[in-house]
Order: structure tokens, then sequence, then C-alpha cells
């Protein structure tokens, strides 16, 4: 009896009945072939892993994905916003400010220039956008156009000798650049193509000379076809010569502001009607995100015998601003050197 009691309890009897309820049973030892049940419980806690284990599997190959995706999703959201050679990044307006003249006033003022061109055919002010933190500098054509020296203030005061990198006649476009600048704040160019007519517009420049002036108005039509002087020195004579007139234009056939001379071009513009006068040449043109839309550069003034002699003409509310995908399309070629040979 103690012979066979102990044989029905060794491994190779556990292992073929692993239930320890039938351990250390006395006789009668159990079935060889009994009932499955004791194999029941190891087969359902093995199925039972499974699901666990494939659940934590999912799991972590979603949590892989997900992390991948918002990589990816981060890189496509950086590549539409960054500047990828045509976008210049910058300053733009605060959340809190946004949609605000306060708020776009106060983050592009810093900025915008007061540009001083000196030529033969005399002194000339109009104003550039800053868009890289070591100076360069975008501004009308026929601000600087002649230029023997050009002279560049800041929103601070500071004043910085410039040199014209590029210029684009045709455009009314040109490039210039700070010596011995950085550190600068520089402004975001937007796209002129998404803008609408009566959408809200901020004008930032140096009228007659005021430094970081401020207007707002609305874009009043799209596609102006706007023609101004090209010739070098034709610019700044009729600036001289009208004084607080403004600049030179034609438009639908009729020549305003003076004779813009037998040199000419004619280019796509924005019309707002945000007060422009004369010295806001060459300023910024913003939206209320602070993006960069569009580049002032003609105005429709009274002339000055018909308000007076002596007497300012001022604005009328007709002001015209190159649009700024015509900047950036434009920017690798003033960069290269443009035609700034006869500038400088």
């Amino acid at each position: 009896m103690t012979d066979y009691y102990r044989g029905s309890g060794d491994a190779d009897s556990t292992q073929q009945h692993p239930t320890q309820g039938f351990q250390g049973s006395a006789y009668p030892p159990p079935p060889p072939y009994g009932p499955s049940i004791p194999a029941a419980p190891a087969t359902s806690h093995r199925r039972a892993k499974r699901p666990v284990a494939l659940l934590a599997a999912v799991a972590l190959a979603a949590a892989v994905i997900g992390g991948g995706s918002a990589v990816l999703v981060g890189q496509y959201a950086d590549n539409g916003t960054s500047s990828g050679g045509t976008v210049v990044s910058g300053t733009t307006v605060s959340q809190s400010s946004k949609g605000t003249v306060a708020g776009v006033a106060a983050a592009l003022s810093p900025a915008i220039v007061e540009i001083n061109a000196t030529a033969n055919a005399g002194e000339s002010t109009g104003s550039g956008v800053i868009i890289t933190s070591d100076g360069e500098i975008v501004t009308n054509n026929h601000v600087i156009a002649g230029a023997s020296s050009i002279k560049v203030q800041l929103s601070t005061g500071k004043t910085y000798t410039a040199q014209v990198v590029g210029t684009d006649a045709d455009k009314d476009l040109a490039l210039i650049k700070l010596e011995g600048a950085s550190g600068l704040k520089t402004a975001t160019l937007g796209n002129s193509d998404q803008v609408r007519v009566g959408d809200q517009v901020v004008a930032i420049g140096s009228p007659e000379g005021l430094t970081g002036t401020v207007t707002s108005g609305i874009i009043s039509a799209l596609d102006r076809d706007v023609t101004v002087a090209k010739d070098q020195d034709q610019g700044q004579q009729q600036q001289q010569q009208q004084g607080q007139g403004g600049w030179p234009f034609e438009f639908g056939g009729q020549q305003f502001n003076g004779d813009t001379g037998s040199s000419k071009t004619t280019y796509k513009a924005l019309q707002t009607d945000a007060s422009l006068n004369p010295g806001n040449s060459g300023g910024a043109l913003i939206n209320m995100n602070g993006e960069i839309i569009g580049i002032n550069s003609a105005m429709y003034a009274p002339s000055s015998a018909a308000a007076g002699a002596g007497s300012s003409a001022g604005s009328v509310g007709l002001g015209f601003a190159i649009p700024v995908n015509t900047v950036k399309a434009d920017l690798s070629a003033l960069r290269s050197g443009g035609n700034s040979g006869s500038n400088s």
C-alpha cells in the first residue's frame, strides 16, 4: 500500500494528471484516461493570454504609427509655412493681437524703414521692408533710382548706409543691403493671390519723412494696370518738381501727379484706400495677420496748384501696391544683381 501510494505521486503521474486534488489521495488511484477537465483550465489560461498580448502589440504599433504620423503632419505643416526659398518668414502678429491695427503696427513697424536717397536730381525719401536679419531691404526702384548714396533709418532711429544689390525697373522693384547690420527684425512675405476685395489692410511707411506712420483701410480693387516712370532720373526729378504732389503715374490712360516721361513700365497692382502719401513708396501693405501682401508704389493726390500754392495735396484714398507675389518671384533675380550696375 505504501509503495503504491508513492508511485502515484511521482513526476510522470503528476504530469499526466496535474490537478492538485489527486495528489496525496488514498486508493483507488485516478483512472489513467480520466476526463479532460484538468486540461481545460490550462488551455483556457493560454488562450486568455493571447488576446492580452495581441492587444498590447496592437497598442504599441498604434503608438509608433501615431507618433510617425504626428511627425509627418508636422513636417507637412512646416513645409506649408516655412520659406522654402519663396516665402520669407519673419515677425507676425501675436495671437492675442491678431486682427487689430494696433497689433499689426506693433509687430511690423520694426521691420519697416525710412530710405533717404541722394542723386544728381536731388534727394528723395521713401520706405522699405526688411526681409533678412542682416539687412536686405525691398523697396521701389524709383525710390533709389540713380542714387549716389543711400541712408536708411530704422524705427529705433539708428541709421545705416546701404548699397544697391539689384533693381528691376520693369516691376519698379529694388533690393538694397545695409552695411554692417545684424539681428534685425524681419517681415513675413505673405500670399497676394489670396487677397480679396474688402480685406482689411494696414500701410506703414514714412510719408513726408514721418517715420513709422501707420494708416489702415481695405483692398479696393485687384489687378489695376498702373504705369510709372522707368527712367533712372525721371522719378526723382518728378518727385522734386511735384513736391508734395506725389509720385507720377498713369492709370486708365490718364496721367496723375505729373508726367511719367517717355520711358515707363506697367504692372498689375493692388488698389487700396489706406492713406498713402509721398514717402510711403516702397513701404508695406500688410494684412491683418501681419504678412506683407504688397509694396506701396503709387498714389493719387490732387495737384498742389488746385489745392493751393505751398499746401499739401494729401491722400484721397487712391493708392496702389505691387503684389508681394511679384516681389517673391523677382527676389532671386534681384539678389543676382538685376541691372543694379546702372544704379550703383
